[in-house]
């Protein structure tokens, strides 16, 4: 489904924010609200539908919630405690920034009653140096009454009062946005990585999302058992499909301790298994089919090595691994979306 006009083939006359070769989501706040805001990762003591017996047992088979979120984040740490922690954390690096996201993003945060909902977020907007939130959940997990609470939250019918500047603009309502975590858009996948949803599941939540006016993210693993480079490149057009506004790639990376670890032992046939350079060119490959007005928040996933068994890119960091991506488009004079 095309949603967009056709592409000039001259890249110039195309030119992506920042001078990319892609429409990167690293300056995306500051453009749109003006200044760099930082996301400040929470874990709120959420559980997910296939680890309580509702839809499975045991949770995705290549997961450990632990290798995906930093130390300051821990359930048994308030809020509060975990925003200031992280706010401490992030200003070692990002010293200019004034103000964040809470980003709820261990487990499925939309899977409790919306009381408890309006409980969390309200509280974590409390925060003075926060100015909106940023949900992670399964598309499983929502419903039209949460997603019309989010959607009047975000519309400043919610919290009577909230206000905060952001870049001298005064804001009454808090930036909300929801991100799915999708993985795959093949079912045989979906099924053996026990997500417990189909991808039809997924795109409805997606568009009941987008509906409400709310930003929608969407997150994939690129690498899954039994899906070969050509799959992968082909979910490029079910991805284009969708009403998003922005998507996170991962690279699957093999975490010590899980279901996956043990499948792969058995079965590393199924599995593709990208070196730097292949992923590198692989992930050109996906920029050229996807739709230039898509957001990348992210094409690599980082994980701690001590989660791990190995690391076949060494402890290169996402920092290099952006620049290594913006030299690999314009050493092969392509960009996001020209292939369509």
């Amino acid at each position: 489904m095309t949603i967009f006009a056709p592409m000039s083939q001259d890249f110039e006359k195309y030119a992506f924010p920042d001078g990319k070769r892609y429409n990167s989501f690293v300056g995306y706040f500051k453009r749109r609200y003006g200044e760099r805001l930082q996301k400040i990762v929470l874990d709120a003591g959420f559980t997910c539908p296939n680890r309580d017996v509702k839809v499975g047992r045991g949770g995705c088979t290549y997961c450990d919630n632990a290798a995906f979120h930093p130390a300051y984040s821990t359930a048994g740490k308030s809020l509060h405690q975990q925003m200031d922690e992280g706010i401490e954390f992030h200003k070692v690096r990002y010293r200019t920034t004034e103000h964040y996201l809470a980003y709820f993003q261990s487990f499925s945060n939309t899977y409790a009653p919306l009381s408890r909902l309006r409980e969390l977020y309200e509280e974590a907007l409390g925060h003075p140096d926060v100015v909106g939130i940023v949900i992670g959940t399964r598309p499983d997990c929502v419903d039209e009454e949460k997603l019309d609470y989010l959607a009047d939250l975000s519309q400043g019918k919610i919290l009577a009062g909230w206000s905060r500047t952001v870049a001298s603009q005064v804001r009454t309502a808090p930036i909300v946005i929801v991100e799915y975590g999708v993985e795959s858009c093949y079912d045989r996948t979906l099924l053996r990585i026990n997500r417990g949803h189909d991808f039809e599941t997924a795109r409805r939540a997606i568009t009941m999302t987008a509906e409400r006016g709310l930003d929608v993210g969407a997150h994939f693993i690129l690498g899954l058992p039994g899906e070969s480079v050509q799959m992968m490149l082909d979910s490029c057009e079910q991805i284009n499909s969708l009403p998003l506004r922005s998507v996170k790639f991962h690279q699957l990376q093999i975490v010590k301790g899980t279901r996956m670890e043990k499948e792969y032992a058995v079965c590393p046939e199924d599995f593709v298994r990208f070196s730097l350079e292949e992923y590198l060119d692989f992930f050109v490959d996906m920029l050229e089919r996807l739709r230039p007005d898509l957001f990348i928040e992210r094409f690599v996933g980082e994980v701690p090595p001590r989660f791990v068994n190995e690391t076949p890119w060494g402890l290169i960091r996402n920092v290099e691994l952006l620049r290594l991506l913006e030299q690999r488009l314009a050493t092969r004079a392509t960009w996001q979306g020209r292939l369509l």
